[in-house]
């Protein structure tokens, strides 16, 4: 087996592709105060609390999964946010089955009063951008159905950051 260095670590020359069954099964996220960050995940987003851990922790998901989120404060209560420039979590990004609950869940997003940091039709999906109450990035979005990706002639994704219509997707939410 041939090794190489990558940003210092040895990898071996042959390419790892990991399996397309693998998903991403949740995050977990230090917060600074527990109670405000499950309120916002809760009432905010419409996470529901799927077990307390203690005073310190709760894990919270969408349709009954045992947990799409964590949050706890074992090394972060009272915490400050992550300063500018420093490394970390860009933001965690939450599917939407459809543009209508995309637009509902940006809908309830601003009727609770948080301000929104971006938008963006990226091609293959629409974005809307916020950040919880640590700071922590969130994307929430859907996707395009694959037949609609734009594609170069060569068959490669194109995706970008086109200007989202916000108004629209929120008329397409209905009421």
């Amino acid at each position: 087996m041939v090794i190489r260095f990558v940003g210092g670590f040895a990898v071996p020359n042959e390419t790892f592709t990991a399996p397309s069954g693998v998903t991403v099964g949740h995050v977990h996220l230090k917060v600074s105060d527990l109670e405000r960050s499950i309120a916002f995940y809760r009432d905010v987003l419409g996470f529901q609390v799927m077990q307390r851990y203690g005073p310190d922790a709760a894990f919270l998901s969408v349709g009954g999964y045992h947990h799409h989120l964590g949050l706890n404060t074992w090394s972060s209560r009272d915490g400050a946010r992550p300063a500018p420039g420093t490394t970390g979590l860009f933001h965690v990004a939450f599917l939407y089955p459809d543009r209508a609950a995309l637009g509902t869940a940006v809908r309830q997003v601003l009727a609770a009063g948080v301000a929104l940091t971006g938008m963006a039709d990226h091609g293959v999906s629409e974005a809307v951008y916020l950040d919880d109450p640590d700071g922590n990035g969130i994307e929430l979005y859907r996707d395009r159905d694959p037949a609609d990706w734009p594609r170069a002639p060569d068959g490669t994704l194109v995706m970008g950051n086109a200007r989202l219509d916000l108004h629209a997707l929120l008329d397409d939410a209905g009421a």
